[in-house]
């Protein structure tokens, strides 16, 4: 497999799509292509590209090609025998399913105005009121999870998977705008930033040479 991505200290699709190929336990070669850089629209003409339209991650498997974070997912957890990335608990994977989803389309707000941007930890300022929507309805959907099902792991739903993998770049998020976060959420964040794969991710993200001017900006709002 190969999974192409953008960069780490700034791409959060690419992290979903990257932490999925490291929970797949599959062995994977990984492309990072910098962002808006001068060959950006070249690039995202080439063949490797062209089924996504150039965005990233995107993830080669043979003649396979899926593309859009959620899809990778699933694709993976079909490949890996559905035992790696949803809860075996039907009401739990059911559960997880409707907040990976949720995480995909929703929370406009707290993406446009907090871009992802790992390297960075900017002091507090109070959210604009969709912002502080969308941090409550997180904390909300923390919450249940975490209350329903679990139980004594450190996740959402007991052990790392898919709808953690889907949250982690919000983590990131609250944690560089030093977003206000209800007390049990932090010992959930932390364990999502102590992962070993985020660890490595992490530490990726700092090694890289690459600054991208509108992602090194305090929150908008």
């Amino acid at each position: 497999m190969k999974l192409i991505i953008g960069n780490k200290a700034y791409s959060s699709w690419s992290l979903r799509g990257w932490l999925a190929c490291k929970q797949s336990g599959i062995p994977f070669e990984e492309v990072v292509v910098p962002l808006y850089d001068e060959n950006w629209d070249k690039r995202r003409e080439g063949d490797e590209f062209a089924p996504s339209s150039g965005k990233v991650p995107i993830l080669w498997d043979g003649e396979a090609v899926v593309w859009d974070s959620l899809a990778i997912v699933e694709y993976l957890n079909d490949k890996t025998g559905n035992e790696r990335f949803w809860p075996a608990d039907p009401a739990a994977r059911a559960m997880a399913r409707s907040m990976a989803a949720e995480m995909h389309s929703s929370f406009a707000a707290l993406r446009r105005k907090h871009s992802m941007n790992i390297r960075q930890v900017y002091p507090p300022k109070t959210p604009d009121p969709d912002v502080q929507q969308d941090l409550g309805r997180l904390m909300e959907l923390w919450a249940q999870a975490r209350a329903r099902f679990g139980g004594e792991g450190q996740f959402l739903f007991g052990d790392f998977g898919a709808a953690d993998i889907m949250f982690a770049p919000v983590v990131t998020r609250i944690v560089t705008y030093s977003l206000p976060a209800a007390r049990f959420a932090q010992a959930y964040m932390m364990a999502v930033l102590q992962h070993p794969f985020m660890q490595d991710w992490i530490a990726g993200a700092q090694e890289e040479d690459w600054v991208i001017e509108q992602f090194e900006l305090p929150a908008t709002g």
